[in-house]
């Protein structure tokens, strides 16, 4: 039982440690996260330089006093992600193949 209690505080202190322990210089951090990012494929994509934060801030709190609020409902789906336009010619489907084919037989 003391056994199981010393692992358990010197886990948790390790992890206390870990985030107090300044952080490793940049070429150190790109080197490790691009050997664990390969796969057999390649190397993984990298992400945007700006990131993933919209280019202007949303805006907050209420309005101007005379300034007009408009409310607009959504677009439905079929008016956001129209679907695309028919095929002049759709050939037999191949072996494998599902998309922009018709069934043999049909």
């Amino acid at each position: 039982m003391k056994l199981i209690i010393l692992a358990a505080a010197l886990a948790a202190s390790g992890t206390a440690i870990a985030q107090e322990m300044p952080q490793q210089s940049t070429t150190t951090t790109t080197t490790t996260t691009e050997t664990r990012g390969t796969t057999g494929a390649g190397m993984a994509a990298e992400d945007p330089k700006g990131g993933y934060m919209p280019s202007a801030p949303a805006p907050s709190g209420t309005p101007m006093p005379g300034q007009p609020v408009i409310f607009v409902p959504s677009p439905s789906p079929s008016e956001a992600y129209p679907a695309p336009a028919p095929l002049d010619h759709y050939p037999i489907c191949k072996r494998g193949q599902f998309d922009n084919c018709r069934q043999r037989g049909g």
